[in-house]
């Protein structure tokens, strides 16, 4: 495998109650990309979440209607994401979107009934040697520099003081200093460090699957936290990605 083309990765953090119309405005966002002739765009919904008022949003088991994060992906070259982009924000009353750099490796795209054929990544602009793509991305609103934190552990893993869920108290201690946004996202299966396969199971009750919990904001904010998830944290893997952001907040009465 080679580098083919360098794109952006665009990603918006919002609520799944946030409307457009009659539609779940994460679905509106998914079909206007899929109408624009972006790539892709993918879906992830979170269960635990953090909004920019302090608010924490989380899933319940047996409730039939409930408030979670959602993050919609699109990878793309910038002037297709700045294109989306420009549909999209007039839409937004509350979320965060971040921009960051995207290497493509490989891209296979295929007609029903034919298998997978190899094609180059579109790049639709020429960056500045050295810089990221993102900073191509021309938008309504003018993105500060920030920091995207994502922190690896376990469904299981508890904080040793209060007991509760260890993504819990990361997102608890990130409402206490004022962050702007967290996500907690559970996949259905994964292994880490020790390689013991986790993964979902029909008939368990209760599963150790992975976690990585996000976090939006200035890199100072964020790196003024890092303390925090290293007294937390006594096993997972933390990661640091430079992205450009955006930030939405409903207006107050």
């Amino acid at each position: 495998m080679k580098l083919e083309a360098e794109q952006v990765l665009c990603r918006i953090h919002l609520s799944n109650l946030a409307r457009h119309g009659d539609e779940p405005l994460y679905e509106w966002i998914v079909e206007t990309a899929r109408r624009e002739d972006l790539q892709g765009a993918t879906v992830l919904k979170g269960i635990l979440g953090l909004r920019g008022d302090g608010t924490v949003l989380r899933e319940e088991a047996w409730s039939v209607t409930q408030e979670v994060p959602v993050v919609v992906e699109v990878v793309d070259g910038p002037r297709h994401v700045e294109k989306l982009l420009a549909r999209v924000e007039p839409a937004l009353r509350e979320a965060i979107v971040t921009l960051e750099r995207a290497h493509v490796v490989l891209y296979r795209a295929g007609e029903p009934g034919s298998g997978p054929k190899d094609v180059t990544p579109r790049c639709d602009v020429v960056a500045t040697q050295g810089a990221s793509a993102a900073l191509e991305v021309k938008t309504m609103k003018i993105p500060e520099e920030g920091v995207l934190l994502r922190v690896f552990i376990g469904e299981s893993d508890r904080d040793r003081e209060s007991g509760r869920p260890l993504y819990e108290a990361i997102v608890l201690r990130a409402r206490e200093a004022r962050l702007a946004g967290a996500t907690v996202l559970r996949g259905p299966m994964g292994f880490g460090k020790h390689a013991r396969m986790h993964a979902a199971r029909l008939l368990e009750l209760s599963t150790d699957l992975p976690v990585v919990v996000e976090i939006v904001d200035a890199e100072e904010k964020v790196r003024a936290f890092l303390p925090v998830v290293d007294e937390l944290v006594t096993e997972g893997l933390v990661t640091l990605e430079a992205v450009r952001v955006l930030k939405y907040a409903a207006a107050v009465p």
